[in-house]
């Protein structure tokens, strides 16, 4: 399909790719990833969840799309497998969870993936999302799009030229490695691992813009901090399938010296443990099929 609008995913099914249930799609406003609603409403309208997954931008013609969504990074569960093996203490017969949303010394974690047997906590490691962040509104895009599809809007956003979209490079390689510099500290004081999921082009803007000289790449199993990055490939059906593209590691200096820091010490393990133990249940039970 031939548009003008730049995005190149709408509630996880690719523009490029032919569809004839557009309307259901739209009217469904389910996300293919979390199999619910999406959950990326408008301020103005919060019964409207605007679906955006990824987006061309920029120097990115004729390369893959940039992912705006850290949820589309779930597709196929493949990023939790990507981590099993920093379970360095998971045995056959544990089960495995998958818990979001943990709160620890340092600030939220997106993800947890515990090994549980008997109900009692054996290993985990966090997983951290970074999608690319926007300046402006994709919304004048998204209705282009549903424009372009033959599809009813509920304004006329699409004439919008103002109001446009950019790509906020800085500001989110900047955040993220912050962020990173507090939780590691933690997942190091209790000797766990923990890994930040991100694009590959967001990799590449990080190793321009900072220290990235005396990060590992390949990584190093044991080292607390690991960087998993991501290419956003379109198949020869149309379908966007993520694929690892680069695993790299550091420590807690390690992350400090990215953003010309000093390191210092966290806790706690037993205040993480106890937050498991009370959110591993057969809803966050993993399978990867």
């Amino acid at each position: 399909m031939t548009t003008k609008s730049r995005i190149t995913e709408l509630f996880g099914h690719p523009v490029t790719k032919c569809n004839d249930a557009w309307a259901e799609i739209v009217e469904a406003q389910q996300c293919t990833f979390l199999n619910r609603k999406c959950w990326k409403t408008r301020k103005s309208q919060k019964h409207i969840s605007i679906g955006t997954c990824s987006v061309g931008f920029g120097e990115a013609a004729g390369r893959d799309p940039v992912i705006i969504c850290p949820t589309r990074f779930i597709a196929r569960r493949q990023i939790f497998v990507d981590c099993l093996h920093l379970l360095t203490l998971h045995e056959p017969g544990n089960e495995l969870h998958i818990v979001p949303e943990v709160s620890v010394p340092g600030g939220n974690v997106d993800y947890f993936i515990v090994s549980v047997r008997d109900g009692q906590v054996r290993d985990f490691a966090g997983i951290e999302i970074q999608g690319l962040d926007t300046s402006g509104s994709v919304w004048p895009e998204r209705q282009r799009l549903l424009r372009d599809l033959g599809l009813p809007r509920e304004d006329n956003a699409e004439d919008d030229e103002i109001t446009s979209f950019g790509m906020n490079w800085k500001m989110t390689a900047k955040t993220i490695l912050v962020q990173m510099h507090h939780k590691i500290q933690t997942f190091d004081h209790v000797n766990k691992k923990l890994t930040l999921v991100v694009q590959d082009r967001l990799l590449e803007y990080m190793q321009q813009a900072f220290s990235f000289g005396h990060i590992m790449n390949p990584a190093s199993q044991g080292q607390p901090m690991h960087i998993h990055s991501y290419r956003l490939a379109q198949q020869t059906d149309g379908s966007l399938r993520l694929a690892l593209a680069a695993n790299l590691s550091t420590d807690v200096e390690g992350i400090a010296q990215c953003l010309g820091l000093q390191a210092e010490a966290r806790i706690e393990y037993e205040q993480i443990i106890s937050t498991l133990r009370r959110r591993i249940s057969p809803l966050t039970l993993f399978s990867p099929f």
